[in-house]
């Protein structure tokens, strides 16, 4: 099934500060989640119908949240696991 894929701006941002070879891998991961948008975690309490996809490049470990339907996947964030529940939290609100 193809999806449409949006991105957010917070997640636009975070995108545009990544290496090339990470954006090749982020490019993967996102084909990925196309194909079978459950393999993320879905979380719970504030960020109920957000899931996350967890990756690795190289040493360093990303973490995609993103919310799909049946129509369309919305990439809403993307970073290291520092801070980033806290800033998907106050982006959303």
């Amino acid at each position: 099934m193809n999806r449409q894929v949006y991105q957010s701006h917070l997640f636009e941002r975070n995108k545009n500060r990544l290496t090339k070879s990470e954006i090749t891998v982020l490019d993967d991961e996102i084909r990925r989640i196309c194909a079978a948008p459950e393999i993320g975690e879905v979380k719970k309490g504030d960020l109920t119908g957000v899931s996350v996809h967890k990756f690795k490049v190289r040493d360093k470990l990303f973490l995609l949240a993103y919310e799909y339907d049946e129509m369309n996947i919305i990439l809403l964030a993307l970073g290291a696991h520092e801070n980033f529940y806290r800033d998907l939290k106050r982006y959303l609100s």
